[in-house]
């Protein structure tokens, strides 16, 4: 695979510091059940790489020093580290709202049967990755058979209670786009798959989020070896507005690794780049709390435009929606 951090170098992405911290999102570890070609850890069923409970202990511990309000679950598949639960359970006793970055296919799988219904009992948001609403592209990025497999999934889900009215428990889904377009606007591509999801296969969910494809790790590699990186950039570069980057997630968010080494965001955790540029390089959230975070700087490259380009793209989807 294609080091990609060499074609994000140099640099002239705006210089953007950091807000108040809200969100400690958290890699569980790179171990998947899946192996989509989007995916930008390069996570799958041969990664060994888990977060072990010591670790898990300290992020506890700095949620509960700090008050942060939300704890966001990624992975590979998060609910395979086994010590998922354990960590869910503790966060919901300390009113944190947890999210759960869920592939669904994880929720059919052997051994996993009682997730869904774990999930339903804690409250947990799950937001899950669902590309597209037609079969033929889901598995295309994701693997044959995920498409059917993550419909069995949501409506367990909906059983449950999940994305229905004045139940509470918030079901999100994730569209990314295939190849090297940006996603369409948020809110009419969310009318459309609620539309299709519920007229075919009667399944309901709260709110779409359309996410950029990053050009890092698996799906920068692969634009690499297809020599559309440059034209991808460029185009990621064109379509940069900068009212966006006063809402990019690293300005209220902290990217905690399977190891406990902190980065501004989850990108930048995969391609190792240390904490605001940190010249002492990593930094472990056990010595965080000797860090001011307000108005610190956060490490940028151009992958950033990914984030700011069209109707931007976070973890919690576009831009502009989540600003309001």
């Amino acid at each position: 695979m294609h080091d990609t951090l060499p074609y994000l170098e140099p640099t002239d992405f705006p210089a953007i510091t950091r807000n108040t911290l809200e969100i400690l999102q958290v890699n569980l570890g790179y171990l998947c059940n899946l192996s989509c070609t989007h995916c930008h850890v390069n996570a799958g069923p041969g990664r060994t790489e888990l977060m072990d409970k010591a670790t898990i202990d300290q992020v506890l511990d700095f949620i509960e020093k700090h008050g942060i309000h939300t704890l966001d679950l990624t992975g590979g598949a998060p609910e395979m580290n086994p010590h998922f639960k354990y960590l869910v359970k503790r966060a919901r006793a300390m009113n944190v709202t947890v999210i759960d970055r869920c592939n669904l296919v994880i929720l059919q799988e052997l051994g996993f049967e009682d997730t869904a219904l774990f999930l339903a009992d804690n409250q947990v948001v799950i937001t899950a990755s669902l590309p597209c609403y037609l079969e033929n592209n889901v598995d295309k990025q994701r693997g044959k058979g995920t498409f059917m497999a993550s419909l069995a999934a949501l409506k367990k889900l909906n059983r449950f209670g999940y994305g229905k009215p004045d139940t509470g428990l918030q079901l999100n889904l994730v569209f990314n786009p295939q190849g090297t377009r940006l996603p369409p606007e948020q809110q009419p591509l969310e009318q459309t798959y609620k539309k299709h999801l519920s007229e075919n296969y009667d399944i309901v969910f709260n709110k779409l989020l359309a996410l950029t494809n990053i050009p890092i790790q698996r799906f920068g590699s692969t634009l690499i070896s297809k020599g559309l990186f440059k034209d991808y950039l460029q185009l990621l570069k064109d379509n940069y507005r900068p009212e966006n980057l006063d809402h990019v997630m690293c300005r209220n968010t902290l990217s905690i690794d399977w190891q406990g080494m902190v980065y501004d965001c989850d990108f930048n955790q995969m391609l190792q780049l240390p904490l605001g540029a940190n010249p002492a390089g990593k930094t472990r959230l056990s010595d965080l709390t000797r860090l001011a975070l307000t108005g610190s700087p956060i490490s940028v490259r151009q992958h950033c435009y990914g984030c700011t380009a069209g109707q931007g793209s976070s973890c919690g989807g576009a831009l502009g929606q989540v600003a309001k």
